[in-house]
């Protein structure tokens, strides 16, 4: 019987031993974090599923535990999402301070955190213009002339942004990123549609994202869109 029991657990250790593990070590400079408890939740079903919870507890926090394979995952605070990380075979170092959030120690986290903080200072350039333009007309520049120059920057900011987001996608096609941005960037529509970027991004997409659950769902929703569109 001894013999037995020692032949079980050596196999539960072996399968454990087998998972991908992961780790997340998550500091906080964010106040309004402090006491509240993060959820770390992934795609499954159609819908995002809680699979560990932390609570900030002196700016720190952290997540634990094994997976099947690397899966892209998102910090809920409630039903808000704070960033996405990727659940992969190592240690994570995630911040998440007011301008800042990155998480960073394995491949494509590093990636991630890159692309996150270009986007970021795009974001805080176009955030910046109202403020550029007040100045501006206060300085005494013609508000018509102030107002065509800024619209152009505003413009260019976005098709930067676009462009970003378009390449990081497709350099990413065969590995969870490429699916997981894409998930993110099509959130933010109000409804599945095919527009150029999209069209850019899927018209060379490889089996491996073409194939992933939420891709193959949205272009399903987005054709149906499309022909209803055309139809009207």
């Amino acid at each position: 019987m001894k013999s037995l029991c020692l032949t079980f657990f050596a196999s539960v250790l072996l399968l454990v031993s087998c998972a991908d593990q992961y780790m997340v070590n998550g500091t906080s400079s964010v106040q309004a974090l402090e006491g509240k408890t993060l959820y770390l939740k992934v795609f499954r079903d159609d819908d995002m599923h809680t699979i560990d919870s932390a609570r900030v507890v002196h700016g720190r926090f952290r997540f634990s535990g094994v997976m099947d394979s690397t899966i892209m995952a998102n910090v809920f605070l409630d039903s808000a999402s704070v960033m996405p990380l990727v659940l992969e075979d190592g240690r994570v170092e995630m911040k998440i301070g007011e301008i800042i959030q990155s998480a960073t120690g394995t491949p494509l986290n590093d990636s991630l955190s890159r692309f996150i903080q270009r986007k970021m200072q795009i974001d805080a350039q176009m955030a910046e213009l109202p403020h550029r333009e007040s100045e501006m007309i206060m300085d005494g520049m013609d508000h018509e002339l102030v107002k065509s120059r800024l619209v152009q920057e505003a413009r260019e900011l976005t098709e930067q942004s676009d462009r970003l987001i378009t390449r990081f996608i497709i350099s990413n096609y065969n590995n969870v990123l490429g699916p997981g941005i894409f998930m993110i960037l099509t959130n933010g529509l109000e409804y599945p549609i095919l527009n150029p970027q999209i069209d850019e991004i899927l018209s060379d997409a490889p089996p491996y994202f073409l194939n992933n659950p939420y891709v193959k769902e949205y272009i399903k929703a987005a054709e149906a869109n499309m022909k209803k569109i055309h139809e009207y």
